[in-house]
């Protein structure tokens, strides 16, 4: 039976944030700091302070690309922490699903694909396997996962434009993929990363991938039954984090999921009264421009429907800062002509911070 491979010796710890204050005055902040704390910037893992500007002007979270991670992470990250203004501590995420989506197997060990681990492994050797994985990854100063990936998908295929899970799921059957995804959370928890379930309200049996343009999941009312539960019982479990896929669900939105106060506010929060940490998926993804948006106007787009961070992919470290400033000026902006509630962005950067275990002040 395939196991995950771990490396060994341990990787360094990456040194702690310092001590925040008691509690955070979020609703005394500019409407700057608002927005940039609902930014997360992408960074490649092989030169992460590329980014540390935006950091040192407030930016909620780092995402790490690349495939192998250099030994230096833990330094790099650390580093980039220290410019972190007010002792508030950083999101830093990647993406370690298993199989052919992982960026740090080669420091903190390898899993295989979902579909495998759904078909071989019981829920509790997931439990241990990620939480070995886990461990590592915080050991690096990564906190937050952007897996397990919860959509009903089981088509035996890899992830490609015409399906974007695939192996990436653990099965076509609801019953199974709640379990393991569950299973994959606790672990994730257990060695001390968030968990960030995926991708809301269920991309299994979409139609096409979001990154490459416009996508549909199952309808509504099928969905409900097929692709909902996991995210229900994960919901009911305590999951900290959901992110919202970007794709268009009929008989519920037209718009990308993300976009969508129906999916995010009346379902999300309303029905299934998640009161965790809401991400969206990637705003440069090609669903999004073909929806009429650019990656600045879903931003705020996201922010209005009720998500709390936004993240985005870029060409070059430059354009990354350039794509972050521009999305802080436009919700600040958006806040100055009405479009954005200040309240609604208050609540959204609140909601970033405590998911790093800090306390806002009332």
């Amino acid at each position: 039976m395939l196991r995950a491979v771990h490396p060994s010796p341990p990787p360094p710890t990456a040194s702690p944030p310092p001590t925040a204050p008691p509690c955070i005055p979020v609703s005394s902040w500019t409407d700057a700091q608002l927005a940039a704390e609902t930014v997360i910037v992408p960074a490649q893992e092989t030169a992460v302070g590329a980014v540390s500007s935006a950091v040192a002007s407030g930016a909620g979270g780092v995402i790490l690309f690349g495939s192998t991670a250099p030994a230096d992470l833990g330094s790099q990250i650390a580093a980039i922490e220290a410019a972190v203004p007010g002792r508030l501590g950083l999101l830093v995420m990647t993406d370690e699903e298993g199989g052919g989506v992982q960026r740090m197997a080669n420091l903190v060990g390898s899993l295989p694909w979902a579909s495998y681990m759904g078909a071989n492994w019981t829920p509790a050797e997931i439990t241990a396997q990620v939480a070995a994985v886990a461990r590592g990854m915080a050991q690096y100063g990564v906190n937050m996962d952007l897996a397990p990936v919860v959509d009903v998908d089981g088509r035996n295929v890899p992830p490609g434009p015409t399906d974007p899970d695939g192996w990436r799921s653990f099965s076509g059957s609801t019953s199974v993929v709640t379990a393991d995804g569950i299973a994959y959370m606790s672990g994730l928890e257990e060695g001390g990363v968030i968990p960030v379930l995926k991708h809301f309200p269920g991309l299994g049996g979409a139609s096409g991938n979001t990154d490459n343009g416009t996508a549909t999941t199952l309808p509504w009312m099928t969905l409900q039954t097929v692709g909902l539960p996991p995210f229900t019982a994960a919901i009911q479990d305590g999951a900290p984090a959901i992110m919202v896929s970007n794709a268009v669900v009929p008989g519920l939105t037209q718009l990308p999921a993300s976009l969508s106060t129906v999916a995010i506010t009346d379902e999300l929060v309303g029905t299934l009264h998640f009161d965790g940490l809401i991400l969206t998926d990637s705003l440069s993804a090609g669903a999004i421009s073909d929806a009429g948006f650019s990656v600045t106007s879903a931003a705020v787009q996201a922010i209005v429907t009720g998500a709390d961070m936004v993240m985005y992919t870029s060409a070059s470290d430059a354009a990354a800062l350039q794509q972050f400033q521009a999305i802080v000026d436009a919700d600040v902006a958006a806040v100055g002509n009405g479009s954005l509630a200040l309240g609604r962005l208050v609540a959204a950067a609140a909601a970033a911070l405590t998911a790093r275990h800090l306390n806002v002040c009332p």
